[in-house]
């Protein structure tokens, strides 16, 4: 992609910067799309172009969509502090650069989206695929499938080429707070853990992320399609739990907690969401007994992915760069 420019939404997120940190290893040309009044000093040690603007405002993206070759739209709310703040970020301003995009003529648009626009696991065995019927998780899980839809349609319409990709639950250096969190209670030595701790997640280190997009963006294959994107395999919920504390070198004494109490959460979240409202810890705490766990067969063979490193690996570059920033001390 020589002298093709792409502009990369999300960063200074964690996703987004680690995007930028490769396409520039990689010798691409990379602008950045970031929100007005961040820290942007991680981009500028990597000299790149920065556009400064709001994904919920669409004249600020005019400027950043300009001689655009492709877009990689990193940007994304999960934990919000209102519901509609995910709306009209994930949802409208997914629909909001699209618009720009197309109107800029760029060609190829990635869009990061999330296992929430599918849902859960039909049943614990039945690994969530592409052509499954999406049911998609709690009001984030809507903003991403709403935001799918519009992706879908721009490619339908033959004015982007498009591609989806779903990674799950992120890991790696440059975690946010939350993941140090349960890092610092397995530490502990005695975290919670919801039910018996045998249903599976599909985990997605970050930098088997930015394999997948480096590659759907250079794949004409990839045009038009959808993409699980995780490591290897699932893993279950008590094998993650055990390979931090493996490294951590801790003895791992869980709490086990009743999986009615996770459901009760669960119940807990519905109503404060219909509400309008949020709160992190029902929502997390509800959907700890779930089993979210995808196939990434079809992005092996239509694109070539390959994910090098799974959770041993990657938990352990996570740890390191936690220690490294003190994060994980006593």
């Amino acid at each position: 992609m020589e002298n093709k420019k792409v502009l990369v939404t999300g960063a200074p997120g964690w996703l987004g910067t680690r995007v930028v940190e490769v396409l520039c290893s990689k010798g691409y040309d990379v602008r950045c799309f970031a929100l007005k009044g961040l820290d942007l000093s991680s981009l500028k040690k990597l000299n790149v172009e920065t556009v400064e603007g709001d994904i919920t405002k669409k004249e600020t993206i005019t400027e950043a969509v300009k001689d655009i070759h492709t877009v990689v739209h990193c940007t994304g709310l999960i934990h919000p502090k209102k519901i509609k703040e995910l709306y009209d970020i994930n949802t409208q301003g997914t629909k909001n650069i699209l618009e720009k995009s197309a109107e800029a003529g760029v060609k190829k648009f990635v869009y990061i989206s999330s296992n929430s626009a599918q849902g859960c696991n039909i049943r614990r065995n039945m690994l969530m695929r592409e052509d499954q019927k999406e049911k998609p998780e709690k009001s984030y899980g809507k903003s991403k499938y709403l935001a799918e839809r519009a992706v879908r349609s721009f490619q339908n319409s033959g004015k982007l080429n498009t591609v989806i990709l779903r990674p799950c639950w992120f890991y790696g250096p440059g975690q946010p707070e939350r993941q140090t969190r349960l890092m610092k209670m397995v530490k502990a030595g005695n975290p919670l853990i919801f039910g018996n701790g045998r249903n599976i997640r599909s985990m997605s280190y970050i930098d088997n992320i930015v394999q997948a997009i480096i590659l759907s963006m250079e794949k004409d294959i990839a045009n038009g399609k959808i993409y699980w994107i995780a490591d290897k395999r699932p893993y279950e919920t008590i094998e993650i739990y055990r390979t931090i504390a493996d490294i951590l070198g801790v003895r791992l004494k869980p709490r086990y907690v009743p999986k009615i109490v996770s459901q009760v959460l669960e119940i807990g979240d519905d109503i404060l969401q219909a509400l309008g409202f949020y709160i992190q810890e029902v929502h997390v705490g509800g959907e700890l007994v779930k089993n979210i766990a995808c196939d990434i067969s079809k992005a092996e063979k239509e694109l070539g992915y390959d994910p090098k490193v799974d959770l041993k690996e990657g938990m352990r570059r996570s740890i390191e760069w936690a220690e490294k920033q003190g994060y994980l001390n006593d």
